[in-house]
């Protein structure tokens, strides 16, 4: 029995193809915003950037957002103009990004006047010798500051397509698949994660040349066809929009006062709160881990005529993650009982023979690329789970305990394996897959949660407020750590050596705040009927159809 079509909303091929085009681009800005995660290593030896200074460069994608509130006016710009509007917008504003961090770490800037300018402007003093909140100080490169400035821009593009893809899956999926639908979307844009971490170091080393400006030239092209999704998305909301007769730019427009009716939603605090100390504890975790891994397993030299140091290696590595991603993803759609575990046994099996060849690869970037993989698996599980049994407030409870069970394991547990090649790759990749779990369980509960505490017009701006307040701690948390690697490794000049102990303990405890406010949660949710533990979908006598 299928659900009668009238609209392209109705079709479960239209509106998952509408999720596709949007995932898509999200999925490239992902692999933008790690892409010098991986390279951190060679920033600091081909570019003379510290911890610090990288820290730096990575809090400033969300300075203007947080500082500038770039992205309140975004949820304003949603809600007045519309998803597809604000779509198109975005990709514009990260490619413009993009583009100018590109230009900031090729070798075309080097010797120009403007790195000269760099050099003897924006060298402001910090605020506290502990710690500096600014995006610039003086001793920081000039390919630094200007990858920040193009790094803010590009920030500002990602955050305002986060909340707009958010709104048009509600938009597409309201009383239907929701919660599955924004779990298979940010498990195809954490795929992303992944693919920055294999592709970021195979174009900065190809041909045996190091240049980090070709890492980067590769997000480039990634941020256009990024921006060429959201175009074709336009195209097919407008047509929507005439189906239904829909105006987003003009019904309901957005008021000054609507913003008070969220912030004094307690409920809507307690998310928010969760939400940033959360995702403090992963996106910034994602800019150092690679380097982490580097300083804590033990790596030893592989032949580099054996096939193992291949540059074709890399090439396997990501279809065989692709095998992973892909099988693991289709068995949440198998009805069929034989062909849902034989796809999961092809999944397994897959991330075995990565895990493999990763080893025998001898490489911190192949090992962490597994963080996603589990995750892309997993998140439709549970966005449909939470579609149809609820407990999402639990599901942010366990996120949470698996954090600080992770994190607490990277500070104590792996250093001691430092030494044992196959032990220390081992307990590194069961504590990134857990890890990579716990990541999503916060997309599947978290953010179809949002339209059971705020009206449906100004969905938009109760996104914005929740990614600023977010954007807060990506500010703060990867200077933070900069500036804790360089006070706690003092006279350390080879970027393999530095002990993260105190780094992965900082992240640990944003994991018990975490904690604490989901547990906190549950019982503001039973008090006041919030309805986060409830489904998203209700009781129908017609049964919706999942797609095949």
């Amino acid at each position: 029995m299928s659900e009668k079509i009238q609209t392209l909303r109705d079709s479960a091929g239209m509106r998952w193809t509408a999720l596709l085009l949007l995932a898509l681009g999200m999925f490239c800005s992902y692999i933008f915003m790690d892409i010098l995660s991986p390279i951190k290593d060679l920033m600091e030896t081909t570019r003379g950037w510290d911890s610090t200074s990288f820290g730096r460069m990575q809090g400033s994608e969300v300075f203007l957002n947080v500082w500038v509130f770039f992205l309140i006016f975004a949820g304003i710009i949603l809600d007045k103009m519309g998803v597809r509007f604000t779509a198109v917008l975005s990709g514009a504003v990260m490619l413009i990004g993009a583009i100018i961090k590109w230009y900031a770490v090729s070798e075309s800037f080097m010797g120009t006047g403007l790195e000269n300018w760099f050099n003897n402007h924006l060298n402001w003093k910090p605020i506290a010798d502990w710690f500096d909140i600014l995006p610039f100080a003086d001793g920081m490169p000039a390919s630094a500051k200007l990858a920040a400035c193009g790094f803010m821009i590009f920030g500002c593009g990602v955050e305002m397509a986060g909340i707009t893809v958010s709104r048009g899956i509600v938009k597409w999926f309201k009383g239907r698949e929701m919660a599955l639908a924004m779990g298979s979307e940010m498990a195809l844009a954490r795929l992303g994660v992944a693919t920055c971490m294999i592709f970021s170091p195979f174009f900065a080393k190809l041909g045996g040349n190091i240049s980090v400006s070709r890492a980067v030239a590769f997000g480039v092209v990634l941020m256009c066809i990024a921006l060429i999704m959201f175009v074709v998305y336009f195209f097919m909301d407008s047509k929507l929009d005439k189906q239904t007769g829909e105006a987003e730019e003009k019904d309901d427009p957005f008021k000054v006062s609507d913003i008070g009716k969220i912030l004094t939603n307690k409920g809507f605090w307690l998310v928010s709160l969760l939400c940033v100390l959360y995702y403090s504890a992963i996106f910034p975790f994602q800019k150092y881990a690679v380097n982490m891994l580097q300083c804590n397993l033990t790596f030893t030299e592989v032949d580099p005529n054996s096939f193992w140091a291949s540059e074709s290696l890399t090439i396997y590595q990501y279809i065989v993650m692709l095998i992973i991603a892909a099988t693991a993803f289709m068995s949440n759609f198998m009805k069929n009982k034989s062909a849902k575990y034989g796809l999961l046994c092809v999944s397994v099996i897959a991330l075995i023979c990565y895990c493999y060849m990763g080893y025998m690869r001898q490489s911190a970037e192949s090992v962490f690329a597994v963080f996603p993989l589990l995750a892309v698996g997993i998140t439709p599980i549970l966005g449909n789970y939470v579609d149809h049994k609820g407990k999402a407030a639990s599901m942010l409870v366990l996120g949470s305990l698996l954090l600080i069970i992770c994190h607490l394991t990277f500070a104590y547990v792996l250093p001691l394996f430092k030494g044992s090649t196959i032990a220390g790759f081992v307990m590194a990749y069961i504590t990134i897959l857990v890890l990579g779990s716990s990541f999503s369980l916060v997309p599947a509960a978290l953010w179809p949660s949002v339209p059971k505490l705020v009206d449906s017009k100004i969905i938009g701006s109760a996104y914005a407020l929740i990614f600023w307040i977010q954007n807060i701690g990506l500010w703060l948390f990867p200077m933070l750590i900069g500036n804790v690697l360089d006070k706690t490794n003092p006279g350390v000049t080879d970027p393999t050596k530095y002990d993260y102990t105190w780094p992965m303990v900082i992240f640990a405890s944003l994991g018990i705040a975490a904690l604490l406010f989901g547990l906190y949660l549950k019982v503001v949710d039973k008090k006041k009927h919030l309805g986060l533990e409830e489904p998203n979908i209700k009781p129908d006598p017609v049964e919706e159809i999942i797609p095949e």
